[in-house]
């Protein structure tokens, strides 16, 4: 049981800025209403937009008024603390992982954090604390990518980020559903990963040879293609794709992908729902998943975490929060 006298630790900013913003703080625990949980983090995702909420373009986009110390990360694991009066479907000790977009409140770089319970979902059957707390934002935007492809069994995809934090759970996500997986991954051990989660094909998206191997995989073009990441060989992959296949890349992919007259070009946002989490779990029991955890950094070295993610990894990067 906790009260709104406890405290618990945070990495939090100030002030908006680069990584060295990020200082471990002293907060109090914060209360939680009727239809909110408080959980106890285990681990936190560092995600790609993090520096885009750290140096408050996403605040400016929002238009939201943060509220400094702000406690950045919007999805992680953990158990729950505490349950609102509210919520029918957990129970404190709970194993959960969540996921909020849109909170400029309370994140989980934090010992504990509060999410409204549609938010959160049980830990999937098979995945630790470690694997679920890296995994949600990616997962959920990989998935809404597929659902909105309309991905059907043995249609042909690209994955562009293949070997990247929403590449790598895509792959296994469409393999699922039945599709034939071309991968564009980053760098050899990026190509090697994604063979081993299921890929039917894999390249290097910088050897200059994207185009020409997508062909041979399917000579009579690509049915989709998610793009999880912008670079070198994006252009020839969407040239392999036949008149009217469907592109979905996640709003924030820099440069925006640039299609030609012939292919269905969509843009989204990662949401989550309750619904969504059911179907996200359903996908990941059916099997053994892997959640590509690439580093993880201790909360006092949240500022670390964020400077890594401008350099080469696999998968995703992740704070242990639970021995802060």
């Amino acid at each position: 049981m906790t009260t709104s006298t406890d405290t618990m630790k945070a990495a939090a900013i100030d002030r908006f800025g680069g990584p060295d913003e990020l200082t471990l703080h002293t907060l109090s625990i914060p209360d939680i209403a009727a239809d909110e949980v408080l959980v106890r983090v285990d681990t936190a995702g560092v995600g790609v937009w993090d520096p885009w909420v750290r140096e408050g373009k996403f605040a400016q986009m929002s238009g939201q008024k943060p509220r400094f110390p702000y406690v950045l990360g919007a999805d992680g694991s953990g158990t729950l603390a505490k349950v609102g009066k509210g919520v029918k479907r957990f129970r404190d000790g709970d194993a959960v992982y969540g996921y909020n977009a849109l909170s400029a409140k309370d994140g989980f770089y934090a010992q504990y954090t509060v999410l409204k319970a549609d938010d959160i979902a049980p830990l999937p059957k098979g995945l630790t604390l470690e694997a679920g707390g890296a995994m949600p934002a990616d997962a959920i935007t990989g998935l809404c990518g597929l659902e909105l492809l309309g991905l059907q069994p043995q249609e042909d995809i690209v994955i562009f980020g293949a070997s990247g934090g929403i590449g790598h759970i895509a792959v296994q996500l469409a393999k699922r559903m039945g599709a034939r997986v071309f991968a564009v991954a980053s760098g050899n051990d990026g190509v090697a990963l994604v063979r081993t989660l299921g890929a039917d094909a894999a390249v290097d998206g910088h050897g200059g040879e994207v185009g020409k191997a997508v062909r041979l995989f399917a000579p009579g073009g690509i049915d989709a293609a998610l793009v999880t990441a912008s670079g070198d060989g994006l252009d020839d992959a969407l040239g392999a794709l036949r008149v009217g296949a469907r592109v979905a890349y996640p709003r924030g992919v820099e440069p925006q992908p640039q299609g030609r007259p012939g292919l269905k070009m969509h843009a989204y946002d990662g949401r989550a729902t309750p619904e969504l989490f059911e179907r996200l779990n359903r996908w990941i029991e059916a099997g053994p998943f892997r959640v590509c955890v690439a580093g993880t950094y201790p909360l006092d070295h949240a500022s670390a975490a964020h400077r890594a993610l401008s350099q080469h990894h696999l998968g995703k990067l992740a704070l242990k929060v639970s021995a802060a």
